[in-house]
């Protein structure tokens, strides 16, 4: 941590040692400091902007109850992320299972077609991966947003790894779907 000025005149370790210290004024600090990023990090595994708030509400309260459990051996931003993912997850434990799933050789591989998204805005494109079914959403960001392996992702959804490679895969191709539909309407809107 850096003893930089970094929220309302406090250092990011002011600001913790306040919140292990339950000051409201450095949770709210706290609060002011990391909910926009966060609240990013929720909104991709919303359905809705009432999800997102709810998920980011329901993680910044598991933040200040174990917040005295953190302990500075990687970035305070990072285990923030990781609780607000997991609180993410839980929201949609129960959805998972109620998706079809698709047959992973069935499908092709997408980075052989080319996309343009650039003329896309961060809304749209934050819509297009909410539309996305629960379990195939949750899969996509954890494996192609976040990093994780699909071992990682059946021990963390309690799935198999075949399933999360079927959930991958039909994101991929729904948002293909939802990118080509997109890209048609703009290229209409162009002549």
């Amino acid at each position: 941590m850096t003893d930089m000025q970094v929220s309302n005149g406090y250092t990011e370790e002011q600001i913790l040692e306040g919140c292990k210290n339950n000051s409201r004024k450095f949770q709210k600090a706290l609060y002011d400091l990391y909910s926009a990023r966060l609240m990013a990090v929720a909104a991709r595994y919303a359905h809705t902007d009432e999800d997102a708030h709810d998920i980011l509400q329901e993680a910044f309260i598991k933040i200040f109850k174990k917040i005295d459990t953190f302990r500075a051996e990687s970035h305070l931003y990072a285990w923030m992320k990781r609780i607000v993912v997991n609180t993410a997850l839980n929201f949609h434990r129960s959805k998972l299972y109620t998706q079809p799933m698709v047959d992973v050789n069935e499908m092709y591989d997408l980075a052989e077609k080319e996309y343009t998204i650039s003329h896309f805005s961060y809304n749209e494109l934050k819509d297009m991966l909410q539309s996305l079914p629960d379990g195939c959403r949750m899969v996509f960001n954890l494996y192609a947003i976040e990093g994780y392996k699909h071992k990682e992702i059946s021990s963390m959804l309690d799935i198999s790894e075949g399933t999360s490679k079927s959930q991958y895969a039909r994101a991929k191709k729904l948002l293909q779907e939802l990118i080509e539909k997109a890209n048609r309407s703009y290229e209409y809107s162009q002549r």
